[in-house]
């Protein structure tokens, strides 16, 4: 995939306890938006700069996985310079799929208002390009204008729902880019979202609930959920529900409480997946992290016999895999389970690799399925404008059993690849989990890794 974006510096080394969430360590990555498409599973995501003292967030992100534990990283498809009016603040993101197109719904600075407005991308595939679709904003003019979650209803109707504090929506023309009614304010009641507006609430009364930002709106079983961040600052996950679309709405209580999730924001996706129901939302629990470096996590669960929510709590083990990898294919470098130290770069041409790799660091490749018999090679797409390292290949843990290594020499350039191929050996058969360990001299960037694969005897 072809991109033209260079990201910022990211992560550097760190260690920690091996576990699945956050989902992604090359670089923080807030506000998840699930989708399923055409077997797949895809999460939209915001961009926390590393050291920022605020919300400074330049674009949006894409992830996929086909297993829940290992994740493809597939760049940044959009940012803020892709619309003209807008120059800041690219804030959580919604991407739905209608007719064959691809249409993203974003929250960002408006210059046209001085405000935050509501913007909508289209492309033609989930991990896009995508481009401003009508050149103007959606909806402009407030502060309340943020965190867009689009619905397509059975009938077909489109709804879009955004806003903090308030919650606003709009029913959405079949084109998915203009509406022509009247944005709506839904009226906040105790009973409704736990809490009356603040106009009208009693001053000596303590409620529960808050609604604050980040609604989630979807349909199941012909009950709408409005899902939403709760409670002001810090943030816990509630949710109200209604048998209509624009309500009226009855609240329904927390589905993740206040946790040690190491960020004052939270922010909420649900989707079902091979059968299964999974809770997105964000932490500040990687190293470096915190309310301004946020990170997307998964959790499975089971809704209650009566549609309603269980408890969710935060993990660090998230959600078990649900089918198991594939080696004997071409398989992207940046298709990752865990790692440390690595970021990712993109490529017009090559599109998106990993690199930033330095002595010590490493990646995990989950749940990955040799089958009956042994591979006989391991092949990796490598460059290298210095003196190269090498790729320790081991197996169910950093200091695993070493089945194959790759020595990487200089290349000619950063992005002048070769493939290089060594035996296999020591590898028992079934399914392992992999470990790509990096190795060579100490302090410099030893080379980039854009794919492997494994390969069976003839």
């Amino acid at each position: 995939m072809k991109k033209s974006l260079l990201l910022t510096p990211l992560l550097t080394y760190f260690t920690i306890v091996q576990a699945e969430n956050p989902c992604v360590q090359t670089c923080f990555t807030t506000d998840p938006a699930p989708m399923v498409h055409d077997g797949r599973l895809y999460v939209y995501t915001g961009h926390d700069e590393n050291k920022a003292d605020f919300f400074w967030m330049q674009e949006w992100r894409v992830y996929s996985t086909e297993d829940l534990v290992n994740w493809t990283d597939h760049g940044s498809p959009l940012a803020i310079e892709d619309f003209d009016w807008g120059d800041d603040r690219a804030w959580a993101p919604q991407c739905v799929e209608r007719n064959g197109k691809f249409y993203f719904y974003v929250p960002l600075h408006s210059k046209l208002s001085g405000a935050m407005a509501i913007g909508v991308a289209v492309g033609d595939s989930p991990t896009g390009p995508f481009k401003d679709a009508i050149g103007k904003p959606l909806a402009d003019g407030s502060w309340d204008y943020i965190d867009p979650t689009c619905f397509i209803d059975d009938d077909g109707q489109a709804y879009l729902y955004w806003g903090n504090p308030e919650i606003y929506y709009v029913r959405l023309n079949e084109d998915m880019i203009s509406f022509d009614g009247e944005i709506q304010k839904i009226e906040q009641t105790e009973e409704s979202f736990g809490k009356p507006a603040f106009s009208i609430e009693e001053k000596n009364k303590k409620y529960h609930g808050t609604y604050t930002e980040g609604p989630w709106f979807y349909k199941r079983n012909g009950n709408y959920y409005l899902l939403y961040a709760a409670g002001g600052i810090p943030e816990r996950i509630s949710y109200s529900v209604s048998d209509s679309p624009t309500g009226p709405w009855k609240f329904m209580g927390d589905i993740m409480p206040l946790c040690d999730t190491g960020s004052f924001t939270n922010h909420c996706g649900v989707c079902d997946y091979e059968g299964k129901s999974y809770f997105f939302y964000h932490t500040g629990n990687l190293p470096g992290g915190g309310g301004f470096g946020r990170s997307f996590c998964v959790e499975e669960f089971e809704y209650n016999a009566d549609g309603s929510f269980p408890e969710i709590l935060p993990t660090k083990e998230g959600a078990k895999a649900v089918k198991a990898f594939d080696p004997y294919r071409q398989n992207e470098a940046e298709t990752i389970a865990w790692s440390e130290g690595v970021t990712t770069e993109p490529n017009d041409i090559t599109g998106v690799y990993v690199s930033d790799i330095h002595n010590g660091d490493f990646i995990k490749v989950a749940n990955v399925d040799f089958g009956d018999n042994s591979p006989a090679s391991f092949s990796a797409v490598v460059a290298s404008a210095l003196r190269g390292g090498k790729i320790e290949v081991r197996l169910d843990s950093k200091d695993g059993h070493v089945i194959s290594e790759i020595s990487v020499p200089h290349t000619g350039g950063w992005e002048n690849w070769i493939q290089l191929e060594s035996p296999v050996s020591g590898l028992s058969d079934g399914i392992h989990d992999l470990y790509f360990v990096f190795t060579g001299r100490k302090g410099p960037k030893l080379f980039n890794f854009d794919k492997w694969q494994f390969h069976k005897a003839n």
